[in-house]
């Protein structure tokens, strides 16, 4: 059951609307909407005559309404429109806070647009717009995103004030100054998909599906169920309640222990070390425990080496070392719990479907993103399959898409040794090729390779035989995907030329 302060809370998926009924102006065309907001960008507020539904965007909506964007074009513009049409855009002002919770205030008055900041509303008002032909029915508040998630916490509809007179104040548009900085942000955006990894989504809302509230301040912590649960044992539910409240927890104990799951190391400061270990104590995150209990034993046998204002480096010991830079080795995870939740579905935000086959797997997508640049790209860079729960692919073996999928959640290709073995590896070499799983791409390589040498040594093999005239056809329909990646990595280049010589000399 979700307390009364967690109500308070909402995470508002990208492309997505949240309405309650009680987000209601008393009288039409006239009221004031305060609420906290915690976002990289885009915090959207929809003002409309009728409730609309959780899929409901303001882009698609043909009625008449309002929306006010606070963070538009990543961050940098205040935006207003009506009926979809841009009456308002300017820079630098009505900003949204990535770090914590902001406040803000939105009045509506008879088409006047009324914007603040504060926990108080009518005060520090930073900037009004008058609409000529205002809407007069809007009575219904949305809270709305656009490409990433939104925190909204403490959204209360207010009755203006008997003087409203107030809300004609001057706006000092001195205070707010053009800063050319967007080249400098669109670098740091983009994408290092080279060295992507799971750290890449640390306390970050990019797919996140629940967030704890942490400390008195009750900063919000997003994380990712399938990872945090694989890594521990965390209260989570597999309902749609996505806020857990740790008040009794600071947060950078907190973000020490995050920080161990997501990226397999952390440092923390000496004297802070046992509330660490009681923490991962408490969510049976058992290699950061370990990790804990040894570094205090060696404080214990020499006093010297304790320093409080020091810090205490703790890494995760990597059972792999040649796989330190892949999911999921060098992490604290569980792989077998791990494939377990990706077998049973749980915490799944994604049904895929192949054609031919209906629905073939209930994956995560952070999984998916790990691996791969363009299911990464799909699930964040606004396509549809952002804010839906739903792939649907064709042209696609199943069987080895369903292999593929377990490579993702264990590191491991898994075939059986059947007649069709040879067939289903070079199907899911292409497939590995198609969506840029590029270890498995290898991995796929060499076992061919492997096959085609055995079979250089044993010509009366039945399976390698399969395989050589399997790789022959596809040399004939497929070799310019195999081809794709070799310009692109000489190791790949080898191995396809190795293939080709070995294939067409058997």
């Amino acid at each position: 059951m979700i307390g009364e302060k967690e109500k308070k809370f909402l995470t508002v998926a990208p492309f997505q609307c949240a309405w309650r009924k009680d987000l209601k102006f008393r009288e039409a065309g006239r009221g004031c909407v305060a609420f906290d907001a915690f976002a990289h960008n885009d915090v959207t507020i929809v003002f409309r005559e009728n409730v609309g539904s959780q899929h409901y965007h303001y882009k698609r909506d043909n009625s008449p309404h309002y929306t006010v964007i606070l963070g538009s074009h990543r961050n940098r513009r205040l935006k207003i429109e009506v009926d979809g049409k841009t009456v308002v855009d300017a820079e630098g002002i009505g900003l949204c806070c990535s770090s914590a919770f902001q406040s803000y205030w939105i009045c509506l008055y008879d088409g006047l647009i009324s914007i603040g900041k504060g926990r108080y509303p009518f005060q520090n008002l930073v900037f009004q717009w008058l609409d000529s032909s205002p809407n007069c029915s809007v009575r219904y508040v949305g809270l709305s995103s656009w490409d990433k998630h939104v925190g909204y916490r403490n959204v209360n509809v207010l009755p203006l004030p008997h003087n409203h007179v107030l809300l004609w104040k001057q706006v000092d548009s001195g205070e707010y100054e053009d800063k050319d900085d967007g080249g400098e942000y669109l670098d740091n955006e983009l994408m290092d998909y080279e060295k992507w990894g799971l750290e890449n989504f640390l306390e970050s809302w990019e797919l996140s599906d629940m967030c704890f509230i942490v400390g008195e301040d009750e900063r919000p912590v997003p994380v990712h169920k399938v990872i945090v649960q694989a890594s521990g044992n965390f209260p989570l539910s597999s309902s749609n309640e996505d806020v857990v409240q740790l008040q009794d927890v600071s947060y950078p104990i907190l973000h020490s222990l995050l920080q161990f799951i997501y990226t397999g190391r952390t440092q923390i400061l000496e004297s802070q070390l046992g509330s660490l270990w009681a923490l991962s104590l408490r969510f049976e995150v058992t290699s950061l425990a370990k990790q804990c209990e040894e570094t205090v034993e060696r404080f214990k046998l020499n006093k010297k080496l304790f320093d409080s204002g020091k810090n205490v480096e703790l890494s995760h010991p990597n059972s792999r070392p040649h796989c330190c830079t892949t999911f999921p080795f060098g992490l604290p995870i569980n792989v077998q719990k791990l494939k377990n939740l990706h077998s049973a579905g749980e915490y799944s935000d994604l049904n895929i479907y192949i054609e031919g086959h209906g629905l073939v797997a209930q994956p995560h997508k952070v999984i998916l993103s790990l691996w791969s640049v363009p299911f990464s790209k799909m699930f964040t860079n606004g396509m549809r399959e952002s804010s839906s729960a739903e792939v649907y692919l064709s042209d696609v073996s199943a069987a080895a898409f369903k292999i593929m999928l377990d490579f993702m959640y264990s590191g491991d290709i898994s075939i059986e040794d059947t007649m069709d073995f040879g067939n289903l590896l070079l199907q899911l070499l292409l497939l590995a090729d198609k969506f840029g799983v590029s270890l498995l791409y290898q991995e796929c390589c060499k076992t061919l390779l492997e096959c085609l040498m055995e079979g250089w040594s044993s010509p009366n093999g039945r399976r390698t035989q399969y395989v050589q005239s399997c790789l022959r056809f596809h040399q004939f329909h497929h070799v310019n995907s195999l081809k794709k990646p070799a310009r692109e990595n000489l190791q790949h280049t080898s191995t396809i030329v190795q293939l080709q010589a070995l294939t067409s000399s058997c």
